[in-house]
């Protein structure tokens, strides 16, 4: 089974405003990928961190990705948050996910996946990244990666 794990957008500064939204090419940059993944995911949820900038792109793929759930809000995802919770979660569902969150957490939470340790780098979540991880046999294996960056070279 298919598992999605999303970094949110480029945000504004703190100091340009406290709750820290997407900034103008945070929400172009998140548009571009979850249309350019859009075809790729079905799935049954996405769940986000508490912060508005993860809300607003899980928003945003949502609008794009088939989901029987929709979107929202669950405790686990912050940035400092233990990757253990998440990974309980995703072990233990019952169909594919999207979780839409924050480095450090989605970097340990990758890591802890792929390799049993929440310290090593796996995946590199640059901003408005999405990266496919499958879950088959009790065994989790990377399967593909899509980033702004990866867009503007075609």
């Amino acid at each position: 089974m298919d598992f999605f794990l999303v970094r949110h957008g480029d945000a504004r500064s703190s100091s340009e405003d406290p709750r820290r939204p997407l900034s103008p090419r945070g929400l172009e940059e998140v548009e571009t990928v979850a249309r350019a993944a859009a075809d790729r995911i079905a799935v049954s949820a996405i769940f986000h961190s508490d912060k508005l900038r993860a809300r607003q792109t899980a928003e945003i793929f949502g609008r794009f990705v088939s989901t029987g759930n929709g979107v929202s809000q669950i405790a686990g995802l912050a940035p400092d948050d233990d990757p253990w919770i998440a990974k309980a979660e995703l072990e233990s569902a019952a169909a594919p996910l999207m979780l839409v969150g924050h480095l450090p957490h989605l970097a340990r939470l990758a890591s802890l996946l792929l390799t049993g340790q929440s310290e090593r780098q796996t995946v590199d979540f640059s901003t408005a990244t999405i990266a496919c991880l499958s879950w088959q046999r009790g065994a989790w294996s990377f399967s593909w990666s899509i980033s702004p960056d990866d867009l503007s070279r075609s």
